[in-house]
């Protein structure tokens, strides 16, 4: 049976690097909304004005794999609840189990998010419950 996987946590945390591992585990597919950025094998150019589309693509192919019945880890930064909750409901609408992880390393910040925009994610992050926290791997 197939799963979803949802991987949050800040720039750095290892939520990437964690949900590319697992998928290669178990075989399922990893999607996140930073790939919209570097399709077709193209350097990751990120553009605030696309990250709406970003996300719709993100979330418009998990639906699509789990429809086909293809587990799917996601990994988004998912800091306030309601980001994560179309993909709990769309897991219980194709009633697929759902599992929720949170990458709390500390790492590389690979895309350069400064540091203030870290600071305000941290100052808006909320729990989800239910969710395991994962440092190292």
């Amino acid at each position: 049976m197939n799963k979803l996987y949802l991987i949050r946590g800040l720039p750095g945390s290892g939520k990437s690097t964690y949900a590319r591992k697992l998928a290669q585990e178990i075989g399922a597919r990893h999607l996140e909304a930073d790939m919209y950025f570097c399709r077709d094998g193209q350097e990751y150019k990120f553009d605030p004005l696309l990250l709406g589309k970003a996300h719709n693509w993100c979330f418009t192919e998990t639906e699509k794999s789990l429809a086909s019945g293809i587990s799917v880890i996601v990994s988004n930064t998912f800091v306030q609840r309601w980001e994560i909750n179309p993909y709990t409901f769309l897991a219980h609408g194709l009633n697929v189990p759902c599992a929720i992880y949170v990458a709390t390393g500390n790492y590389n910040n690979i895309h350069g998010v400064p540091e203030q925009s870290l600071n305000k994610m941290r100052q808006k992050w909320q729990p989800v419950e239910g969710e395991l926290f994962i440092e190292n791997w």
